[in-house]
């Protein structure tokens, strides 16, 4: 038997038409023969910051005491078995939030503003923006070397229906956490179908209208690279064979919850919902 260093690539995409799906890391991918640490499998890093703009109960949330042997909280104890990877830090006050003289209001366009940067923004409505690079987009530029997607900007926040922003300061500020420069806000993803679509492929169009005929056209996005995912599959072992139809059927889960809930959202507009709870 010829031992060689080639192996799949740990960038290897399936791709058909516009998509683009990347592969979980397998066995295939770490080189026949090398160094021992060359053949660990090593995962990207990942970092996540979770924002919770209405706040948490303090007595609920910290532990009451410090060190190694701390208590969890009642909110926290669900992270019991993993304490050995947990780190409690306190004295973390983002005291640039807070209004200068003069300022007024805008407690929550500085909070949001604030909680990444660490940076006071500057009170504005127009396009002079400023604040600092967050905290997430410096670590994107070394950690987005080893992913496909750089980062991504989530948000439960509809903004369509916020409303006004606070007064003296532009939407901006409320409406992202992320800043790639001290003037350029990152724009919050708020529509699972965009974020499936930034990570698994692309409609080619943003009409809502156009993206549900496409959805009941196809049965599945992954349909498209059917014929690569079983050409890979044949180059495979069964234990990555296994792995990759559990990834595959993991997405094929998400795009089936993400189509049933835009069916439902086609056949219900939202003013119907709203008064379907007046009526008497």
């Amino acid at each position: 038997m010829i031992i060689t260093r080639k192996a799949i690539p740990r960038r290897t995409f399936l791709r058909g038409l516009n998509v683009a799906l990347a592969l979980p890391l397998l066995d295939a991918m770490v080189p026949a023969i090398g160094k021992a640490a060359e053949l660990v499998a090593k995962p990207a890093a990942r970092f996540t910051a979770i924002y919770i703009p209405n706040g948490v109960a303090i007595d609920k949330w910290l532990p009451k005491t410090v060190g190694s042997d701390f208590q969890f909280s009642p909110t926290l104890e669900a992270l019991t078995p993993f304490r050995n990877q947990v780190v409690m830090l306190s004295g973390l006050n983002q005291f640039e939030g807070r209004g200068l003289p003069g300022e007024g209001g805008g407690d929550h366009a500085r909070a949001s503003t604030t909680f990444l940067t660490g940076a006071h923004p500057t009170q504005t409505e127009g396009a002079d923006l400023h604040a600092g690079i967050s905290m997430d987009q410096i670590a994107a530029r070394e950690l987005g070397k080893h992913t496909e997607l750089a980062s991504l900007e989530l948000s439960l926040d509809k903004v369509e229906t916020l409303g006004a922003c606070e007064t003296g300061y532009s939407c901006a500020y409320m409406n992202t956490l992320a800043w790639r420069s001290p003037t350029q806000p990152v724009p919050m993803v708020n529509q699972p179908r965009a974020v499936f679509e930034n990570l698994f492929g692309d409609s080619g169009s943003t009409d809502a209208k156009e993206r549900l005929a496409q959805i009941r056209r196809n049965q599945s996005i992954l349909d498209f690279a059917n014929g690569e995912v079983k050409s890979l599959l044949k180059q495979l072992g069964s234990s990555d064979s296994s792995k990759v139809n559990e990834y595959l059927d993991a997405i094929r889960d998400v795009e089936r919850r993400i189509q049933r809930a835009e069916e439902q959202a086609a056949a219900a507009a939202l003013d119907d919902v709203l008064n379907a709870g007046t009526e008497v």
